[in-house]
């Protein structure tokens, strides 16, 4: 979960793992797989930032795992 900014200034806390587009229409437009468009004041790259903050701290190691993988350096057991 991410905390975000509405254009009115209203906070509110993101499902990140919901995401599946994050836009710049100018304003930043983030589209959930349910479809469901939330416009918020933080840039594209400021809501990235925090999805992999986000990611890093409640699955720690995930992204040298998945580039280990990716190599053929880790086995998948």
């Amino acid at each position: 979960m991410i905390h975000l900014s509405r254009l009115d200034g209203s906070d509110f806390v993101l499902n990140c793992s919901l995401v599946e587009t994050i836009e710049a229409r100018p304003d930043t437009v983030i589209t959930t797989i349910e479809g469901k468009h939330f416009v918020v004041q933080q840039s594209v790259d400021e809501v990235v930032t925090r999805i992999i903050v986000y990611y890093r701290l409640v699955y720690p190691g995930w992204l040298q795992t998945w580039y280990a993988k990716r190599e053929g350096n880790a086995s998948d057991g």
